[in-house]
């Protein structure tokens, strides 16, 4: 079979180590069962051929096999120094979706521990990070599930990503720059998270190809174009190094330049706002030695030949990344009175530094599936197992989202304990979020905290190498105020729950008086232990009716969104005539506008039903348009105030202000359609022109552009407010893809503006 494969006619280019692998296994059946290598390439082998025939006659957007995409996969994984099961997941993580082949013949043919690597990759393949709050907390959740079951499925979804960003520009212009972003804002920080250097650095370059192209290109070129002479100062540097190394007795293994990535250089002139040309430190000098005493002696050694930079000397090894990442860095003058980076550290370390988590793949031998739990790395992986925590404590969509930002997206900054323990932390964390860090219980019972010996305020942010003791009262417990500077979700989240703790029943007291003022005395103990009710507390993500209580007088839910929660359950459950009975009571006012007629005939002219024959306008905070659910607000003077459902000017709206409106099909589809204001920022590369091709696009789908204002700053992309007429929702997605197609745009966004 394997020599079928090798010659078939169809132009798959296979690499060495799966021809050898595929020689291997046929020519050594007879001692696949005692020998674990030969084993280990059977499994190869077989998942391999099993692809192989499943793709074949399918062809990827360049017209080459599919197979080559699997094949790619799989040898990534092996240069990873993945196992025979990540392997032989790398050639049939596709197959599920894209074949009949189902999970259960996976697992038979294979074994638990390959379908529970492709059953994890099908699922986060489905995951679209690109969605509301709501469903994108949800895909997190999700793929931290999946991580946390094998930590390996997420490094074939890098593999994966990283092949498919290297083969995208074959894929059709408009899903390229969705891809890019995904990959810049998703995985390339997973990468970094789990230490994958090649990966992260890859993923990040890519991205920046297809995101920022001028931008890249320019970059690009100008590096090629200075390679020549940077190699050439390399090799002096390196040659003087090596030289001083060996005069000091320091066994160096080897001494290499690395060049800076192209997205780190873009980054680094972006946050200095430089240009190309005064960026120096385009490359770093490597110097790989034997032992961690070795990693200080040649740090010595390198500030006795050149002359360091004050404040850009980090000591990686006493102070390892999260994602286990350790080496000295270092800055000096080089031979041209340029800055040099230098970065020394030893072998193990390097391949840590090169591969990640696949340097601490150590697999327990229980023989079960479940024996790719990582052993020793609760430590090296603190940052998942907080967001594991979290999965079912954060219940609001934007504080888990918060907490995933604080963990996976940014460095943290290092303080001690004590007795000289290291804790790392978000950036601009405070004494409180260490306290919280260090336990729960330390949190709660904060009354004060010395920094470096003395005596600070609670909300001082803390900096890196700080010393910092947290002072505890035995009656001592969180303020509200604590809310006001503390930095990280979780402690956020720890203060909250034990305000509803301690004070449950005065929390539940003051959700019961809100919700009775508004939904009346009679009958109420028996609307509390109704179904409906129970319905409500659901929809609010509450377990009980006393949780929604307690959540309506704590404030972690507003009593609007509780009543607009309790109209959807009961208009469902109950006829018109039974459901005005549970409605809020309302105003004389309110009352007369509720009376007015609430259906129009097919023949009606007004463009919003509810407001037949009454003043209205159209809110400019939200500008709502046809095609989003709509609420009216009766106002002071001006009728009726249109705006969009979950507008926040109308979070705090009194119930009885409210009018149920909706935007009349009819003449939404009629000859002579409404058209609606709306105003949209646009931000884009500043050049000549940009406003012009913007402007041409929407000309060309008959959007009428009322006014347009253009800021501009050296150095800065150009922000454009316009003000634009749209017809309905569908129009406006449509003129948003148009524009994003552009290569110049960075972003556009809708913005409402302030009623007068």
């Amino acid at each position: 079979m394997s020599s079928l494969l090798i010659n078939s006619s169809v132009d798959v280019s296979l690499p060495a180590w799966l021809k050898k692998c595929l020689k291997e296994s046929s020519t050594n059946s007879s001692e696949v069962e005692e020998d674990r290598r030969h084993s280990d390439s059977a499994l190869i082998c077989r998942a391999f051929q099993f692809a192989y025939q499943l793709h074949q006659g399918q062809y990827r957007k360049s017209g080459e096999p599919y197979i080559g995409h699997p094949v790619a996969v799989a040898g990534l994984l092996r240069d990873l120094g993945g196992s025979p099961a990540m392997i032989a997941a790398g050639f049939l993580h596709d197959v599920v979706e894209d074949t009949e082949v189902t999970i259960d013949q996976i697992e038979e043919r294979f074994g638990p521990e390959v379908r529970q690597l492709v059953e994890g990759v099908t699922k986060l393949s489905k995951i679209n990070f690109k969605s509301k709050t709501e469903s994108q907390a949800e895909n997190f959740r999700r793929m931290f599930l999946a991580m946390a079951k094998d930590i390996r499925v997420i490094v074939v979804k890098l593999a994966d990503r990283l092949h498919n960003m290297r083969t995208l520009q074959f894929m059709p212009e408009e899903k390229r720059r969705p891809i890019a972003q995904e990959t810049r804002d998703i995985f390339a920080p997973l990468a970094n998270r789990l230490g994958i250097w090649q990966i992260k650095w890859e993923l990040e370059d890519l991205a920046f190809k297809y995101l920022e192209p001028e931008a890249f290109r320019e970059i690009q070129t100008h590096v090629s174009e200075k390679r020549a002479a940077r190699e050439e100062k390399l090799a002096k540097l390196t040659e003087i190094l090596r030289q001083r190394l060996q005069q000091a007795g320091v066994r160096c293994l080897e001494i290499s330049g690395r060049p800076k990535h192209l997205y780190g250089i873009y980054q680094k002139m972006q946050r200095q706002q430089k240009e190309f040309h005064e960026i120096y430190d385009l490359a770093a000098l490597r110097i790989i030695v034997q032992t961690n005493e070795e990693c200080y002696r040649a740090l010595a050694v390198v500030h006795d030949a050149f002359r360091p930079i004050p404040g850009r000397f980090k000591d990686y090894i006493g102070l390892p990344k999260p994602n286990r990442y350790q080496s000295l860095h270092t800055g000096v003058i080089g031979l041209t009175g340029r800055p040099l980076e230098v970065q020394i550290r030893t072998q193990e370390m390097h391949h840590v530094a090169e591969y990640g988590i696949a340097a601490h793949w150590k697999y327990k031998e229980s023989g079960s599936s479940n024996n790719s739990q990582l052993t020793g790395s609760e430590e090296k992986f603190a940052w998942l197992r907080q967001l594991l925590e979290w999965q079912s404590d954060l219940k609001d969509a934007q504080e888990y989202l918060d907490s995933v930002k604080d963990n996976l997206f940014e460095d943290d900054v290092y303080v001690f304990t004590p007795t000289g323990d290291v804790v790392p932390l978000s950036p601009g964390s405070t004494t409180i979020d260490f306290a919280y860090r260090i336990h729960t219980e330390v949190g709660n019972h904060c009354a004060g905290a010395r920094v470096n010996e003395r005596m600070v305020p609670l909300s001082t942010r803390l900096q890196n190498g700080d010393s910092v003791e947290i002072i505890t009262l035995k009656n001592g417990h969180p303020s509200l105020d604590w809310l006001n500077f503390v930095r990280t979700s979780a402690a956020k989240y720890r203060i909250k729950q034990w305000y509803k703790r301690s004070r449950r029943e005065e929390n539940v007291a003051r959700g019961r008086e809100l919700l009775e003022k508004e939904l009346g005395k009679t009958g109420f103990e028996s609307l509390l232990k109704s179904d409906a009710m129970h319905t409500v507390a659901e929809k609010c993500n509450y377990h009980s009716v006393e949780d929604l209580l307690a959540g309506l007088g704590y404030g972690e839910i507003t009593l609007n969104l509780v009543l607009n929660r309790w109209r959807e359950v009961v208009k469902g459950q109950q006829p018109v005539a039974e459901v005005l009975q549970f409605l809020p009571k309302e105003s004389t006012s309110t009352k007369a506008l509720r009376d007015a007629p609430n259906t129009t005939t097919r023949a009606s002219d007004s463009p919003i039903i509810g407001v037949e024959g009454l003043v209205y306008h159209i809110a400019g905070c939200c500008t709502p348009i046809p095609g989003e659910p709509i609420i009216g607000v009766v106002t002071r003077g001006r009728g009726i105030s249109i705006h969009r459902q979950g507008c926040q000017n109308v979070e705090s709206v009194e119930c009885e202000r409210l009018v149920p409106v909706r935007w009349n099909s009819v003449t939404e589809n009629s000859s002579r359609p409404h058209t609606y204001p709306i105003n949209i920022q646009i931000e884009a590369l500043d050049r000549v022109g940009v406003l012009k091709d913007i402007l041409s696009r929407l000309s060309d789908q008959g959007i009428n552009v009322r006014h347009a204002q253009v800021k501009t700053a050296i150095g800065q992309p150009a922000l454009m407010d316009l003000g634009i007429d749209i017809r309905d929702r569908p129009q406006l997605e449509q003129v948003f893809t148009q524009i994003k197609k552009m290569s110049d745009i960075l972003n556009i966004r809708r913005v409402g503006q302030l009623e007068e």
